[in-house]
């Protein structure tokens, strides 16, 4: 094929990927295939994910290593504390999951995103679904920032985040890592090395290890559908925020 180093992998109308330790060394597994729901669920489960620009064909990647960061030792910096603290930011979950994966996308538009027009699509679908979840971060009434990502079993798969106000992004960081550890999650996936979640605790470990850790939280299940925000909801600087529940309007 050309462009790319070969061997790679071609997916067809099958419903399959080939083993991950087939991989190119950069972490490409595969190219084409679709990305229907029932695609994605089953690379996810494998330790697979979609990522590929305007004009490719759909890249399907599995690298070596994987970050990864483990609830139980997210790191919140110093200042991030304080402005957690001070109750600047309200958080609401499953509130706005297309105004979320929207605003990463344009956040992305001088970077040259890689959230295409048909994954959005895709992702607003595994929403649907219930298997994809936002965290909307809230300043003064406005929506601040945001990140989504695909839940399955005890693992969330990080995929991306976006702010408008200073912060934002972050503090919605640090208050999903704290829902899921106390939900009993044992994994969050980070796929790549990002220096600013290297801040927060994240670490690169070997793909099979992560892979072993994936098996082990996928067999946890946790029902799929809409992550609700019941009565009082811990803020993520340990105070106490209004009852949130669903909806779409800013709390």
């Amino acid at each position: 094929m050309t462009g790319f180093p070969v061997p790679v992998f071609w997916l067809r109308e099958k419903l399959a990927f080939p083993p991950v330790s087939m991989a190119l060394p950069q972490g490409l597994l595969a190219v084409g295939g679709d990305l229907r729901p029932e695609r994605l669920l089953l690379a996810y489960r494998r330790g697979i994910f979609p990522w590929y620009g305007p004009g490719d064909p759909i890249l399907w990647w599995s690298p070596d290593p994987r970050l990864v960061l483990l609830p139980a030792e997210l790191h919140v910096p110093r200042s991030l504390a304080r402005t957690l603290r001070r109750g600047r930011f309200r958080f609401t979950i499953d509130r706005a999951f297309a105004d979320v994966i929207h605003g990463c996308a344009a956040t992305r538009q001088t970077e040259g995103t890689w959230l295409v027009p048909e994954m959005l699509a895709a992702y607003i679908r595994l929403h649907r679904a219930g298997h994809a979840h936002s965290v909307e971060v809230w300043h003064e009434g406005r929506l601040a920032g945001g990140l989504y990502g695909v839940s399955l079993g005890r693992c969330f798969f990080g995929e991306s985040m976006f702010t408008r106000v200073s912060d934002a992004s972050k503090a919605g960081l640090v208050f999903l890592v704290r829902r899921l550890a106390a939900r009993g999650f044992q994994l969050v996936d980070c796929q790549v090395a990002k220096a600013h979640m290297l801040r927060f605790g994240a670490r690169e470990i070997p793909r099979r290890e992560f892979l072993r850790r994936l098996r082990d939280a996928l067999g946890r299940p946790e029902p799929p559908g809409a992550w609700e925000v019941e009565g009082e909801v811990e803020s993520a600087g340990g105070g106490r925020e209004r009852r949130s529940g669903r909806g779409g309007a800013a709390p």
